[in-house]
């Protein structure tokens, strides 16, 4: 249903702290997280902090969360080289670079960036 991720090798391996949302479009699938939260449920693997298991694949993450108590709906990280940031409603802004952002796995149904999507949007205004 959704990509799995670039490269299994390197799951688990990349930063907690990350952006979060934004940018309209996505390059790449890094992995699929699953946050937990022992005052919720979740083992008590941290004392008592939030914590998360990475997966290669949507379909592994969703199981997990359905299966454990005090987890939280997969999300997805992603890797953006090219975004858009609007800092105000309908001011968009391209963004290049590298940037790290957690996204709500749906957004990946229409994000997947080519080399036009950006600048058709901001044209479009937005749409």
């Amino acid at each position: 249903m959704y990509p799995n991720s670039v490269d299994e090798n390197l799951v688990g391996e990349y930063p907690a702290a990350t952006k979060s949302g934004g940018g309209y479009f996505y390059d790449q699938v890094l992995e699929y997280r699953v946050w937990c939260r022992p005052w919720e449920g979740a083992p008590d693997e941290f004392d008592g902090e939030i914590y998360y298991y990475a997966f290669h694949t949507y379909e592994e993450a969703l199981e997990f969360s359905n299966k454990t108590t005090g987890s939280e709906s997969p999300l997805v990280l992603v890797k953006q080289f090219e975004w858009i940031d609007e800092p105000e409603p309908k001011k968009f802004i391209h963004k290049t670079g590298e940037r790290l952002t957690e996204w709500r796995v749906e957004w990946l149904t229409n994000g997947k960036r080519d080399d036009d999507t950006i600048a058709n949007f901001i044209s479009a205004g937005g749409i």
